[in-house]
This record gives structure tokens, sequence and C-alpha cells, in this order.
């Protein structure tokens, strides 16, 4: 079950909220009432509730907003009490001051915003020794094994135990706690209010994450990378997994660098079947697989992991993605075939990271004379030395006309999308623009491109056909590419990115 928090400043808001999350299937809010402006009506707020609610009132110290005294916030809650509220939630330092009373059910929380204790185990515990119905506990993730301490304690705990790792690292947590064994999970009214640190939506919690469906049998899938929140990844696969009926889940996982071979070696606790690699472990990453298949072999890069018992495979999508799209966007644009293609003979490859490897790997594979271009000019010289091309630094891009631009850089991505790496006085009409960027999907060199007259291929017809491919070797049946895509385009929208 997910709960949702509503704070808001006035009692007819909150009303008002808590009778739209109810009629949109929502069995359970929590009230946070420390975000109510001057005298809380706790009587007006719990009678005639549409669905159970938790009276929550937290004070600064625990994140929440709390201006008054303890002796009036501990007032407010046991009023809660007297006034029917489902659950009223208790911190552990006042716990033994409000006794139970009626039915209300005492969840006893207890927050961390700076760590993960080590005594996850002792802290539920001691927790649950408070007349605790439900324990809370929440704390902020600093390593994904933070993660996994905290939902093996939830698993292990014989009183109902929420628990939650706070931050990007630990969004997890939030979506997997239930897997464990917790009675519900907290998500988040307006996306743009969050109650803490790594808080996400109840639509999101509900509809892309499908949080209700994930169980003890549910497979564990996931995009690893560095920074990650700003990936897609998720919106397109759990789409594909909702409209395939496969019993599987995938997630985001922030994994630094310093701490991605613990997170690999841990694999098997979550447990994961297979992993989406990005920046910036694709070719790092491969220290820890068993078998590559031919391609990633090739490249030298990896962004697509599959696990089985001790084993893990390693597959590269990216290279055939690549080609594929530029091949159906000429031909969409009035070209037939890549390399007889009359003046598309010759291609600039922006970027030095495991994208860049594999457009440039597929593009010289299929004929194409490729020159590598980065900033770190060492990294565009070994992939040339790797895949057989040229490489050049990146003030020399514009030195030399090139019938095809690729960018295989970050550059252009949300939120930086006034930024371009090839600028339009450069461009001319007998280009070919692929970038791979698809997040927005009109990037400014797209739109520069565009503009200029040259063929465009962009990144969301790549990121489609990588993670169909994905798809394929992980549940061996064909995706809905429709699906997929049109599960991006809502994602993009909704986010109001430049169109």
């Amino acid at each position: 079950m997910i709960c949702v928090g509503i704070a808001r400043g006035r009692h007819r808001h909150v009303i008002a909220e808590q009778k739209f999350l109810a009629e949109n299937g929502i069995g359970l809010v929590e009230l946070r009432l420390d975000f109510i402006q001057g005298k809380i009506q706790v009587k007006r707020l719990f009678r005639d509730r549409p669905c159970p609610a938790i009276a929550t009132c937290r004070r600064v110290s625990d994140g929440g907003h709390w201006a008054g005294t303890e002796e009036e916030r501990q007032l407010v809650l046991r009023t809660a009490i007297v006034e029917g509220a489902a659950y009223v939630d208790l911190e552990d330092d006042i716990a033994g001051q409000v006794r139970r009373y009626g039915p209300t059910k005492r969840i006893v929380s207890h927050h961390d915003f700076q760590k993960t204790p080590a005594d996850l185990a002792v802290l539920q515990r001691r927790l649950a020794d408070m007349d605790a119905d439900i324990v809370k506990i929440a704390t902020m993730a600093n390593h994904p094994s933070d993660n996994l301490r905290m939902l093996e304690m939830v698993q292990a705990a014989t009183v109902p135990t929420i628990g939650i790792c706070m931050g990007d690292i630990g969004m997890p947590t939030r979506v997997l706690t239930g897997r464990f064994g917790a009675p519900f999970t907290y998500a988040t009214f307006h996306e743009d209010r969050l109650l803490a640190p790594g808080q996400i939506g109840w639509r999101q919690m509900r509809d892309v994450y499908r949080y209700d469906a994930v169980g003890k049998a549910t497979k564990v899938y996931g995009v690893v990378a560095d920074p990650v929140g700003h990936s897609l990844s998720p919106v397109v696969h759990n789409a594909a997994l909702a409209a395939a009926g496969i019993d599987a889940v995938y997630l985001p996982f922030r994994v630094p660098a310093e701490q991605l071979d613990e997170f690999i070696w841990e694999a098997a606790r979550w447990p994961l079947a297979g992993l989406s690699v990005t920046i910036p472990h694709k070719e790092s990453i491969l220290r820890h697989v068993t078998t590559r298949d031919d391609l990633v072999n090739a490249i030298g890069a990896t962004n697509t992991l599959s696990f089985s018992g001790d084993s893990i495979t390693a597959h590269n999508t990216d290279a055939a993605a690549a080609v594929e799209s530029l091949e159906k966007a000429l031909r969409e644009q009035g070209e037939a075939g890549l390399v007889d293609v009359t003046g598309v003979n010759n291609a600039l490859v922006l970027g030095a990271g495991g994208a860049a490897r594999a457009v440039a790997f597929a593009l010289r594979k299929r004929g194409v004379e490729v020159t590598v271009c980065s900033r770190t000019v060492e990294r565009a010289r070994r992939i040339a030395a790797e895949v057989g091309c040229k490489a050049i630094d990146w003030t020399a891009r514009y030195k030399l006309p090139h019938a095809c631009i690729v960018n295989a850089t970050p550059v252009g991505m949300h939120p930086l999308v006034n930024e371009t790496p090839f600028e339009k006085e450069h461009l001319r009409p007998y280009m070919v623009v692929f970038d791979t960027v698809y997040n927005p999907e009109n990037t400014l060199l797209v739109k520069e491109a565009r503009a200029t007259g040259c063929r465009i291929v962009t990144g969301v017809d790549m990121f489609v056909r990588q993670a169909a491919i994905q798809f394929r070797h992980w549940h061996g049946v064909e995706p809905s590419e429709q699906v997929m895509r049109e599960a991006l385009k809502r994602a993009t929208a909704s986010a109001k990115l430049p169109t």
C-alpha cells in the first residue's frame, strides 16, 4: 500500500487532497499537521475522512515545520488520537510520553538525516519495544549497501517495520520496502513539494513502479549510473514490463565509481536479475563480468548485464541500436542504406565514453570513415586505436567537413538544454546529425540542425531500440516499442522540457 503525504497550509486544501486521493484509489494518507498555518483544527481534518489517515506533526529537527512548543505539539498528537486518527506517528524520544488510546495504532519512528546507523537491528528492536504497532526508520543513504542493510532489517523484523533510506542513493528502498515485508511505503502528493530527501510522487510510485504489484517473487532490474536521477530508463522498461505482464520492476541505482565494486559483489542480496549500465561505468564494470558477447569484446564497453547464479553476462545493445536508428532515419528522409549514400561516407563522433566507443565501432564496421573527438584526447586516441579510426582534439572538430555528426556526449541533456557540442555556424545542409541525447529529444543541436536543413536522428529512437534489445536479452520476449516510445514522450512532456 502507498501512503501519500499531504502537507498544505490550509485546512480546505488538506481535505480536498484527501478526497482526491481516495477517489484515485489511495487507501492511506499522512496528514502533516506541522504544515498547517495558524490554529490546527484537528477535529475538522479527521471528521468524515474519505480514507484512513496518519497524524504526523514533525519538529524542525526531524525534518518538519512545527514552530510551536513541544507541549503544544504533543497536545495536537493526543487530540488526533482522540479524534480517531487511524495511526499516530510518534518519534522515539516522545513515544513513552503519549499513551495508547482507543483504536488508533502507534507508529514509532526514527529519522537520521546524516547517515544510516550501523546497528539497524538494535535500533528496530528498541523502537518496537515502545508499544509500537509499526516501526518506521528513515535514514540517509551514503552507500548502496545502506539500502541492503535497511531492507534486510525490515525482512528480519518481528514487528511490522517500514525501512526507507533517504536521498537519491536510497530511492530503491522506497519501492522495495514492501517486497521485504513493510506494511506500506511513503510517497508525496506533489513531486515538487518533497517531504523527505529522495521522496517520489504517488503517481510515479503507482503508475511507473507499480508498487502494489511488487511482491517477494518480483524480479529486480535497474540502471546503474552516477548521476542517475535524469535517467528515463525506468519509465521505458517499467512500461514495457507492465504491457507484457511480466512480474519485474526496474529501478534507478545511483552508484558512485568508488562504490561500484561493492555494489556488484552484493548483487545477489537484492537480488538483481539485470542491469543497464551507463555513465561512468560502461567500461569499468567489465572487471566483474564472467561472460562477454562478441560486441562487448570488440568494443570494450557494456551497457547491459544479465545475472544468473554466480555468473554475470555482458552485452552491448548501443552499437546495433545506433546503426539501426541511423539507417531508419536515412530511409525515412529520402535515402536508402548507409554506406552507399552519396556524401555519407565519413562521420565525426563527439565523445570518448562507452556510447561513443559503441557508435564508432558500429559505423566503422559498416565501412564509414570515423573520426573520434573528445575534450580528453587521450581517451579519443585509445578508442581510435581499438576501433581503427582517427582521433582529434576537441578544438579541431570544425577543421574538416564531415557528412555525419554524432553527439555521444551528455552536452545538451536536461537540465543543461541550452548547450550544444557543435555550434550552428558549422552545420551544413548536407550533414546528417545524430544526437544520442534523448532527454530532451529536441536538443539545441537537433533544433539548429533541423533549421539548417540537415537530416536528423534523435536520441529517442536509439534509446528505445537499445532498451528493446535489452528487454529481449532479459525476458526472452519482444517488448512493445510503441509502448516504450509513448512512455518516454509522456515523461519528457510532463517534465515540461523544451520541444
